[in-house]
């Protein structure tokens, strides 16, 4: 679903990534990890085309080279990001949030995910349908951003600190919802400052360092070498 090759790319005249090679397949969950500021975020933005802008190699969605495409059309063609602010309309209601995800959703595109059924693993957005998103707790607004985003029904889940602000029973329950999808051919890319929690769910990580992939490898060789991420992401 995703194929980057020697990419670079900033923000104006200011370079962030340095040849980054990266590859995301569907049924796939993929964790990019590292300290902050290193260039995560500014990774999953150029992959939407979003603020930071690819100055160099290879960006793939599928089988196309997408590096002229603008963000909306990333978006139509199946990307979904869920950015670190959660990016929900705070104007809208929860259920206006939802509907919008549901105008914009591509039956073709596989995944079978109804508002009802994610509703039922998630009743607190159903208590507050009526209510401004823009009075909803942190974690609430990341429950509703990540559900909206999984009905629009994409094929690349681009996620953002996944787990920050939610108490532990529900990020196991929004784990739970994405490695249903990723069973059905979701490819996910996951950002995570818990690192231990992405080497158990993710199938494969990526390290980042100064803008630059300096490790990689299968997230059950890293489970079983605890130090190598130590090292890696240690302050």
């Amino acid at each position: 679903m995703l194929h980057l090759e020697q990419m670079s790319s900033g923000y104006g005249a200011t370079p962030v990534l340095f040849g980054v090679d990266m590859h995301v397949s569907a049924g796939q969950c993929v964790a990019l990890l590292g300290r902050n500021g290193v260039g995560k975020t500014t990774l999953m933005r150029s992959i939407m085309a979003w603020e930071a802008r690819v100055t160099g190699g290879l960006v793939k969605l599928g089988e196309r080279d997408v590096a002229a495409w603008p963000t909306h059309r990333r978006a139509m063609w199946g990307v979904q990001y869920v950015p670190e602010n959660r990016g929900i309309f705070a104007d809208l209601t929860v259920r206006e949030n939802l509907r919008l995800a549901e105008l914009a959703a591509n039956p073709a595109r596989g995944l079978n995910l109804s508002r009802s059924d994610l509703l039922g693993r998630f009743p607190i957005l159903a208590e507050r349908m009526g209510e401004s998103a823009g009075v909803l707790s942190g974690g609430e607004r990341q429950i509703l951003a990540i559900v909206r985003a999984l009905l629009t029904r994409p094929r690349l889940l681009l996620l953002d600190e996944f787990s920050e602000g939610l108490q532990a029973p529900m990020v196991k329950r929004l784990a739970e919802v994405l490695a249903a999808a990723v069973q059905d051919g979701l490819a996910v890319l996951m950002i995570d400052q818990d690192s231990r929690f992405a080497s158990e769910f993710a199938d494969y990580l990526y390290v980042m360092e100064k803008g630059r992939i300096v490790d990689e490898g299968a997230a059950s060789v890293f489970r079983g070498e605890p130090a190598r991420l130590d090292a890696r992401l240690a302050f």
